[in-house]
């Protein structure tokens, strides 16, 4: 056992490793440590200062899930955007569940919205289920307000997928897109461009939304498939 395994089992809430693993199926139990993600985040930022960090990252693949989240909160921490890019790239293949992916979102890729534009476009097509989330993930968090144009509608709508983690993606991206971007996205609803389950979810989630207006959510109803 490592130095940072050790020091990560002293962080350890048992109960809390099982309730993780019931949120993430695919992933066998004895591979959660139980670090509850507020701590995790506090050691990360101390970590991300040190040396060893940077030998943490360059040892791929880890062992347990709380590993992986670290690597993702470090990730999220790096302030070059090259490096950022580089390790994001060589991780991504490794990342094999949705709270992994979810968790990584690199501060600095907001300085760098035209680069971090070309990437979401090639990681968007990819085969793998969590660096197509990623890539769908890092466009909504980045072009649905002020630098959205209506073609980047086009990605998410183009993803065909039967990923269960890709389609919730596309439809939370879609139901967040209705709540910022009504009147460019309103069209592929009611066109029906998407697949009708995720079609379906997306109108679902927007409907949950207290960001969308009583009739918008009637309207919404009624064009469920």
């Amino acid at each position: 056992m490592t130095n940072l395994q050790r020091h990560l089992f002293q962080l350890r809430d048992a109960k809390y490793a099982v309730f993780q693993a019931k949120l993430t199926p695919g992933i066998p139990l004895d591979c959660f440590i139980g670090v509850r993600v507020p701590v995790l985040r506090k050691f990360a930022k101390e970590f991300a200062k040190t040396a060893d960090a940077d030998k943490f990252i360059a040892v791929l693949p880890h062992k347990y899930y709380d590993e992986n989240m670290l690597h993702g909160l470090l990730l999220s921490e790096m302030k070059d955007y090259e490096q950022c890019l580089e390790q994001t790239d060589k991780f991504l293949p490794y990342v094999d569940n949705w709270a992994v992916c979810d968790i990584m979102s690199p501060k600095v890729f907001r300085k760098h919205k035209a680069d971090v534009f070309e990437k979401i476009q090639e990681w968007s097509k990819s085969s793998h289920t969590y660096t197509c989330r990623f890539g769908l993930e890092m466009l909504m968090s980045h072009f649905l307000d002020e630098d959205f144009k209506p073609e980047y509608l086009n990605i998410p709508a183009s993803v065909t997928s039967d990923e269960y983690y890709v389609k919730m993606m596309v439809a939370w991206f879609f139901a967040t897109a209705l709540t910022k971007q009504w009147e460019a996205t309103i069209p592929i609803i009611e066109r029906k461009v998407l697949a009708p389950w995720t079609h379906n979810k997306t109108i679902q989630k927007a409907r949950e939304s207290l960001r969308i207006t009583a009739e918008q959510k009637e309207y919404l109803h009624s064009l469920k498939i």
